[in-house]
């Protein structure tokens, strides 16, 4: 089976154990909307005010879910017992990486796009004028984020202590994509052209390909590990 063909069939894989079960979205979403309801308690509903923190709010939600959803990536194979099949299978194990990122980032931008319309819904904020450059961004911060995720959850997966280690291990290297994607957010929310935010842009890019392919070269080590 070939490299794309190998990393298609681990997304279908996993998109159809998410189907099944629904319980990775019904989780996130949940815990996405959950966020959403502390944020208007706590900073009351003041369309303006909530527009002027909404960039940071969207991305603090979209990490503590993504936390939640990448600490499952390799559940299922956890559970059962299929770790040993993906170190056996025959193949680049940068294709199962690439899979299980496609998957991740799938399952995260649905959940994003539901986080949207919620903000729209519950903080009476219009984003549909912006939504496409919105949905642009999320993708970028998504990929970057998921890319560094996937390879950390693998690395964390056999530790005793991986529900701690894995957000200290994660947070501090993805701190300059979140950075670059609220920066493009909220120019994203103010109509700035993109030139204005052309560093942010090449940043947010340069990193999504650094991890990718760091990811790509080292899975197949962090699995044998």
């Amino acid at each position: 089976m070939g490299f794309a063909r190998t990393a298609w069939a681990v997304v279908w894989k996993d998109l159809l154990v998410e189907r099944r079960s629904k319980e990775g979205v019904n989780a996130l979403v949940f815990f996405a909307v959950l966020l959403l309801f502390l944020f208007a308690f706590a900073l009351g509903t003041d369309p303006a005010r909530l527009r002027a923190v909404l960039p940071g709010l969207l991305w603090i939600a979209f990490l503590l879910a993504g936390l939640l959803g990448l600490g499952r990536a390799f559940l299922v194979e956890r559970e059962n017992d299929c770790l040993e099949g993906l170190v056996l299978a025959p193949g680049d194990k940068g294709a199962v990486y690439l899979g299980k990122l496609g998957a991740t980032v799938a399952l995260m931008l649905a959940m994003e796009a539901a986080f949207f319309l919620a903000v729209g819904v519950f903080y009476n904020i219009d984003l549909w004028t912006a939504l496409p450059r919105l949905f642009l961004v999320a993708f970028l911060g998504t990929v970057g984020f998921a890319a560094l995720g996937t390879l950390f959850a693998a690395m964390t997966l056999q530790l005793r202590a991986r529900e701690v280690l894995f957000p200290l291990l994660l947070l501090p290297p993805v701190v300059p994509v979140l950075l670059a994607a609220v920066q493009l957010t909220e120019a994203a929310l103010d109509g700035a052209p993109w030139g204005a935010v052309g560093p942010w842009v090449s940043l947010l890019i340069g990193f999504d390909v650094i991890f990718v392919v760091a990811g790509l070269l080292t899975f197949e080590f962090v699995l044998e590990t």
